[in-house]
């Protein structure tokens, strides 16, 4: 509304005029799509209405399908993410284990001023509101003054940005309206869009509605595919229910089932139960998820599949991790035997046992073997491992040679890396085995990545400060 003759503020600030430069795109009859499309996204972002009405000989030239779902994304990006959050940090970070949210206690945290932990943490739910309610009205209103026919595409963007909002009872009514139909649509609600939503509802934690999602797909008359079934399995593992994966995995390994699980199917239940196993407080526990997954593999090869490399490095991992050292040789074996060349994930494995139970030779021969054989590159996360066991039982001389070979391939140490060698070297008075120009070109490369890092961590940078 208008008071006095003028615009009124938004809540966020001035407003560019973002309308009145889609009239003047329109009268001229020479659209700029993309800037458009920013605009519309400044004008939501700062809550302003859509009241523009073009004339009909324009609307085809002025919103896309890649137009209108750049918007949409652009939503979640600005609105629903806080300055901490990880999705606005370009950096490899490693996420703590996820857990199966419960949002109806999260809300009362926050009525109550408590603190909330995992995905929803440093949220506005002011800002999380004002986009879901302006991404409905963008939508619609796309489609009413524009004659925009919205296709599967378009509906699934929509839908992401409900889910990434956590307000399932929108969801599911947008849903329940795209899959109807209508005059001038027909259901846009597919099994691939499905299966994009319910991996989406799997990375929010909202694991539970996720599993709901895959058993509605009939409700909005969807089949449930193999893919469907892999996103399914893999979002209920990732939080620890394994019972839930196991009987879907069971539903689909029924003689005659018209979706038979395959090769990924197979290798997401082996990988989480080898990566979850390690979680668990007991080891009997912990053997047990081992077992399930060798008896999964070997229940893999019966039916005639063939594990490919990420099976074999995720069951071999486990293995290690878990001192099962002789099954994980086994497996390396029959890798060979098999034709399926190993990777540096492969020997990594074995390098980070050998190096903890200190046969540190035998981490070298395979730091030798892999580079000999050419199958892969050794990096950092390779040659860390042995040059702490080495300093650990005083061969610092090795471990230097070790670390100059990481230099000579490309690669920077870790800064406690560096720091256990020089230490060891100071020790035992043997600083000159480093070279001035070496250390100072592995200071200033430790220095580049803590500054790159310091750019996108807050936190970090005023710790640093």
């Amino acid at each position: 509304m208008e008071k006095n003759g003028q615009r009124p503020k938004g809540r966020y600030g001035p407003h560019p005029y973002a309308l009145d430069f889609i009239r003047t795109k329109v009268n001229s009859g020479r659209p700029n799509i993309c800037n458009i499309g920013n605009q519309v996204v400044a004008a939501i972002i700062q809550n302003r209405p859509f009241d523009t009405a073009p004339s009909p000989h324009h609307h085809q030239r002025i919103w896309t399908s890649e137009t209108v779902i750049q918007v949409l994304r652009s939503i979640p990006l600005h609105l629903f993410q806080s300055s901490r959050s990880i999705g606005r940090q370009n950096t490899f970070r490693h996420r703590s284990p996820l857990k199966q949210r419960n949002l109806k206690q999260e809300t009362l945290k926050y009525q109550t001023g408590s603190l909330i932990l995992g995905s929803a943490a440093h949220r506005d739910p002011t800002r999380v509101n004002l986009g879901l309610e302006k991404a409905l009205e963008f939508y619609y209103w796309v489609e009413t003054h524009f004659d925009f026919q919205h296709n599967e595409q378009t509906c699934k963007e929509m839908a992401l940005v409900l889910v990434k909002g956590n307000r399932m009872n929108l969801f599911w009514d947008f849903l329940k309206n795209m899959s109807r139909g209508g005059d001038k649509r027909s259901n846009l609600v597919t099994t691939v869009t499905m299966t994009c939503l319910i991996k989406a509802l799997g990375d929010e934690g909202l694991v539970n509605e996720a599993l709901s999602a895959f058993y509605r797909m009939k409700q909005f008359r969807c089949k449930p595919d193999v893919f469907a079934y892999n996103t399914a399995i893999y979002a209920l593992c990732r939080v620890g229910f394994f019972k839930k994966a196991k009987f879907l995995f069971g539903q689909m390994d029924l003689p005659g089932f018209r979706c038979p699980p395959d090769v990924f199917t197979y290798t997401i239940l082996i990988s989480s139960y080898c990566r979850y196993a390690m979680e668990t407080g007991s080891r009997k526990a912990i053997r047990r998820r081992v077992w399930e997954a060798n008896h999964l593999f070997r229940l893999m090869l019966f039916k005639g599949f063939v594990p490919d490399v990420v099976t074999y490095n995720c069951l071999i991992n486990g293995c290690c991790k878990t001192n099962r050292i002789g099954r994980a040789s086994e497996l390396f074996d029959e890798m060979t035997k098999r034709e399926c060349v190993p990777n540096r994930v492969t020997y990594d494995s074995f390098i980070r046992y050998y190096s903890a139970v200190n046969e540190v030779d035998r981490a070298i021969e395979m730091l030798k073997m892999m580079r000999e054989k050419g199958h892969g590159v050794p990096s950092s996360s390779s040659y860390t491992p042995i040059i702490h066991s080495l300093c650990e039982v005083g061969r610092v001389e090795e471990a230097v040679d070790l670390v100059v070979e990481l230099f000579e391939g490309g690669s920077i140490p870790r800064e406690y890396t560096y720091e256990v060698v020089c230490n060891a070297l100071e020790r035992e008075g043997k600083m000159d085995l480093l070279d001035e120009n070496l250390c100072r070109h592995i200071e200033s490369g430790i220095e580049n990545r803590i500054r790159q890092v310091k750019k996108v961590k807050p936190t970090m940078r005023r710790e640093m400060s």
